[in-house]
């Protein structure tokens, strides 16, 4: 088991931590892995293909969704794909919805807040793209680190 703070005493100036200011949903409190990202602006379509569709052992899916709060980019259903495809966790910089049935999954997930609204689906967004929020570049293949004290994100893997 690993702690965020630790980590960072252990391997200080050598990892970036996020700005504390999201809310953390789900049964799984503490979560790490290698960095998938998606650049996405109210459009979740390519955050479920690569849910469903990706298996996710060793990962955490990382959503720039522009901190948009207008619609949610996690719902019930991705994040039970998520779940029976294995992923780590997944950070939002945007909402989700259901949290409550997504709080009795065991899945980590991290977002500003929850919002009901849906997306439209136009199909867009990028995939693995090197993403910047909460002051802290997420690199694809890169590694970060959850728990109840913060996000670390590391070039090199710390476990």
């Amino acid at each position: 088991m690993f702690q965020t703070a630790d980590l960072y005493d252990a391997h200080e100036g050598n990892v970036q931590v996020c700005t504390p200011m999201f809310q953390s949903y789900g049964a799984k409190k503490r979560y790490f892995g290698a960095i998938v990202t998606i650049k996405c602006h109210e459009d979740n379509t390519l955050v479920g293909d690569t849910l469903r569709k990706e298996n996710g052992k060793g990962k955490v899916l990382v959503i720039d969704g522009g901190g948009s709060l207008r619609c949610a980019l996690v719902g019930d259903l991705i994040a039970a794909a998520a779940v029976n495809n294995q992923w780590e966790g997944i950070i939002v910089y945007g909402c989700i919805r259901d949290s409550a049935p997504i709080n009795e999954m065991e899945i980590g997930i991290r977002a500003l807040n929850t919002n009901p609204t849906k997306t439209v689906k136009r199909n867009t967004g990028l995939l693995n793209e090197p993403v910047n929020f909460a002051n802290v570049n997420f690199h694809p293949g890169e590694f970060v680190y959850v728990d109840e004290d913060g996000i670390l994100v590391s070039h090199t893997p710390l476990l």
